[in-house]
């Protein structure tokens, strides 16, 4: 399973449940201290630097038998990498395409011919689709949470007024895990 934005809040916890599961997992992440928190902190089995010279070279020695399952975060030049390595009946599953979102026209795409060619099946997923299992998930997660087994990383900006910029960090890759902005009465 290979997950974009491995680091951050969505990827990094999509990355552990593959792991609990039983999964190879290879994330994808922005620079070292990323990759290495993703590895050494969050337990995947590998990291690649998507700001690498091959990207698909370096995915293609991480995964060297392909890719079944892709959790996507990014789109833009990762998802042309990872869509290239997908293996017969793999699936992709789209959660963000946040490389993609300040775009004032759509990409080109990746050759979709392999989706045909592979049988990939892709699915988009965002979070509010099935608030009736919101119980369900905290049931199974708190524990985790509570015995540190599930990892998190929070980055905190201080101040409503510094939101706007925090924002344009995210786009940018700049932010480093979960992005909150501190407000309240302490505040002003």
């Amino acid at each position: 399973m290979v997950i974009s934005a491995a680091s951050g809040a969505v990827g990094s916890v999509a990355g552990q449940i593959a792991k609990r599961a039983g999964a190879r997992v290879v994330g994808v992440a922005g620079g070292v201290d990323k990759c290495l928190f993703v590895q050494e902190t969050l337990g995947f089995d590998e990291c690649v630097d998507h700001r690498a010279s091959d990207l698909h070279a370096e995915l293609e020695r991480a995964c060297p038998k392909g890719i079944d399952v892709y959790f996507e975060n990014v789109g833009g030049d990762v998802q042309a990498a990872v869509f290239r390595l997908l293996n017969p009946f793999a699936r992709a599953v789209m959660c963000g395409m946040v490389a993609e979102y300040n775009d004032t026209s759509p990409r080109p795409g990746p050759n979709l011919m392999s989706v045909v060619r592979n049988r990939v099946r892709i699915q988009g997923l965002i979070v509010s689709d099935k608030p009736e299992r919101f119980a369900e998930w905290r049931a199974l997660a708190s524990p985790w949470v509570r015995d540190g087994s599930l990892k998190y990383r929070e980055d905190v900006v201080e101040g409503l007024e510094n939101a706007p910029a925090a924002l344009v960090g995210i786009l940018g890759g700049h932010n480093f895990g979960k992005l909150l902005v501190r407000v309240g009465p302490d505040r002003m």
